[in-house]
């Protein structure tokens, strides 16, 4: 019996951007219509983490998903016109914030929501506070205000395989309840290597620093809902949720039997609080137009007097 072929409806293209003075040729995976909701992976990874996402009909019947692959990750090259082989490579928080801004920019997404994992949620958090009036709203998902210890020199030490020493770290970090199909899978992706992980790990635990910060972020112009697994043990839900509490008007949501890497490790579980802070983010922006004052016509009485 001949298995039906099944093409996903998932397309994937790619488009030059400039950040800083430096030009890169972006590879994203995109699928849907509608409100644009912006994608982010984790350190070190690829798009293909937002697979259940990006095919989730539920979801891109009224979103245009859109994940895309950080600079010098999955199908990303590095920079086009620099020697980037002859620095370390180490990301801020100043360049990755002006990467997504222009990624977005260059797309013409107007209003986007976007959602980023682990040093992806971090630099949701950044956005939320540098470009409250770019984004429609930010979903951080396993995001703190500060993640220290991890810029560790053994990521690309000559007697360490990188590979497997990321792909080991990476399934510690993952729900024992998430199906064990879709852990192989995540640890598949990492157990590629990334000469980037390492340099990314400068941003989340180096140069990402919002302690004190977070009161400034302006909930009124950009909702902000956080979601954490409660099996994640380098940002837990206590993290996420000190987090929230120090952003006026965040919301906070932790994710039960579910881990570090929700989209790819239990993807059905985590389209469940997906939804529940997609939710969040109308109403709270539905109510907020609601109470908007109605512009007076000519001529209309003004009421109260």
């Amino acid at each position: 019996m001949t298995t039906p072929i099944q093409v996903s409806p998932v397309t994937g293209h790619y488009v030059t951007i400039e950040v800083e003075g430096t030009q890169y040729r972006v590879f994203y995976l995109e699928n849907g219509s509608g409100q644009p909701l912006v994608c982010q992976h984790t350190a070190g990874c690829h798009n293909h983490q937002w697979m259940g996402l990006l095919e989730d009909p539920e979801i891109t019947e009224n979103h245009r998903v859109i994940a895309y692959d950080l600079a010098r990750h999955g199908k990303s090259d590095p920079p086009m016109n620099a020697e980037w082989w002859k620095e370390e490579y180490r990301l801020t928080a100043d360049h990755y914030v002006a990467f997504v801004v222009a990624f977005c920019d260059a797309l013409g997404l107007e209003d986007p929501i976007f959602m980023g994992s682990s040093f992806g949620g971090n630099v949701a958090l950044q956005l939320a506070l540098r470009h409250p009036d770019r984004f429609k709203a930010v979903i951080p998902v396993e995001a703190a205000d500060y993640s220290p210890g991890f810029f560790l020199d053994w990521w690309q030490h000559p007697h360490a395989n990188a590979a497997q020493v990321c792909a080991s770290g990476v399934w510690d970090l993952m729900a024992p309840q998430s199906p064990e199909h879709d852990r192989w899978r995540t640890w598949f992706y990492y157990s590629q290597g990334s000469e980037a992980f390492r340099g990314d790990l400068y941003f989340y635990s180096v140069d990402h620093d919002l302690r004190g910060r977070c009161g400034e972020i302006d909930t009124s112009r950009c909702p902000v809902v956080m979601l954490t697994g409660e099996y994640d043990y380098l940002t837990p839900p206590e993290a996420g949720r000190r987090t929230a509490e120090q952003i006026p008007g965040a919301e906070f949501i932790e994710m039960t039997e579910i881990g570090h890497f929700p989209m790819s490790e239990n993807y059905p579980r985590f389209a469940g609080y997906l939804k529940q802070a997609l939710d969040l983010i109308e109403r709270r922006l539905g109510s907020e137009e609601a109470a908007a004052p109605r512009p007076r016509t000519p001529g209309e009485p003004v009421s109260g007097r």
